[in-house]
């Protein structure tokens, strides 16, 4: 018998203790700790990177009223009467590329391990808090393994080990850490629109002898992503082939598509932005380039540019045409850390992905308007179709 289940099980983005990627850093006095996550920020300041820590002030009263001092250069400084809650830091941390923690006071699910002789007993405290060394850095040159951590590691001979100056060295580290945690990306075509405008589906027209829908998936197939199909809810789908032909709803596969390649609507009613978040609730770990069908003049060459202009610190990488305002957001690579600001725009009752980008960081693409022209109605389609023709 099926154990019964009281919530519906979701698929979870990855996260540490604190954040999706972290590291602690522990084993030395908070001001070395500081002064090292300085440095390497500095030096790999093309990444979005935070510093967890605590407070060394004593005697602080509890705020009664959270403060937001913002500057025009944008920096922000905030006190809270907030309390730590891990639920929220991780919503506060998803949109860096990595975390420093100080160690010393909270635990992170990576470590950077200090071998400080001043500090081997404090090791020895946090022993079980010690989980994954990255590396070590040792406070002075001939300072030895302590005994904890071979008791622990068997291998500790195969974890690479620092010199404090050797600030290069350790930042050249961090950097291949943070490099691995860049999400791979799947690509997600837009089929589930109603194509009013045109008066039949805009994903089954044909301009190249097949639809259009499968020219998109062959586009994004041809640079070697896992590519899925957004498509109404299921009983809507399910609604419509009834209509068209018998068979029970175990049996309906919409226009022939490999259901495993189907993504179904979750956010009811809302269009493109449904889509993009139904796609990130079947995988919030990956990346999603998002491709609507109405675009017939798009081509390989741009989508190959897309890839590489892409920026996994950004929210998104999109297109925008030259001679256009603002950027196509139905062309563009969503990270995981833009699922949680479509989330906080959906709670305002806003649903347009264009909003949401032009209010976010993003890295923005530019090409010539025409490879990016839409078509709505039946006139355009026929003027598109011919172009191509000749």
């Amino acid at each position: 018998m099926a154990k019964h289940t009281k919530h519906t099980s979701l698929t979870r983005r990855e996260n540490g203790n604190f954040a999706p990627n972290e590291i602690a850093i522990l084993g030395t006095a908070c001001g070395v700790i500081a002064d090292l996550v300085n440095q390497v920020s500095n030096q790999l300041s093309n990444y979005k990177l935070a510093y967890f820590d605590a407070s060394h002030e004593k005697g602080i009263e509890k705020n009664q009223l959270s403060e937001f001092v913002f500057h025009h250069e944008g920096n922000l400084q905030i006190t809270t009467s907030g309390n730590i809650n891990k639920f929220e830091q991780r919503l506060q941390f998803a949109q860096y590329d990595f975390v420093f923690i100080n160690g010393n006071h909270y635990e992170g699910s990576k470590q950077i391990v200090f071998l400080d002789p001043a500090k081997e007993a404090s090791i020895n405290k946090r022993i079980d808090q010690v989980s994954d060394i990255q590396f070590f850095v040792k406070s002075t040159k001939d300072i030895a393994i302590f005994q904890s951590i071979k008791d622990k590691f068997p291998n500790w001979e195969e974890i690479p080990l620092y010199e404090i100056s050797e600030i290069e060295k350790i930042t050249n580290h961090i950097a291949n850490i943070v490099k691995k945690t860049i999400p791979n990306i799947k690509g997600l075509v837009l089929v589930g629109g109603k194509s009013t405008r045109m008066g039949k589906d805009k994903s089954q027209l044909d301009y190249f002898g097949k639809p259009q829908k499968e020219v998109a998936k062959e586009l994004l197939e041809n640079n070697k992503l896992e590519t899925f199909f957004s498509v109404r809810p299921f009983d809507e789908v399910y609604l419509e082939h009834s209509q068209k032909a018998q068979g029970d709803k175990k049996n309906v596969i919409s226009s022939g598509v490999e259901k495993s390649k189907e993504i179904h609507d979750t956010f009811l009613n809302l269009g493109p932005f449904g889509g993009i978040c139904s796609a990130f609730q079947k995988d919030p770990n990956s990346a999603w380039l998002v491709l609507a069908t109405d675009l017939p003049f798009l081509n390989n060459e741009l989508i190959q540019l897309l890839l590489e202009k892409r920026n996994p610190s950004k929210v998104a990488t999109a297109i925008k045409g030259k001679g256009k305002e603002f950027v196509e957001p139905l062309i563009t690579i969503y990270e995981p850390k833009s699922y949680p600001i479509l989330l906080q725009y959906l709670a305002q009752g806003y649903s347009c992905p264009r909003k949401v980008l032009i209010n976010s960081d993003v890295e923005i693409v530019e090409v010539s308007d025409a490879f990016i022209r839409n078509v709505n109605t039946p006139e355009e389609f026929e003027n598109a179709k011919s172009e191509i023709k000749n």
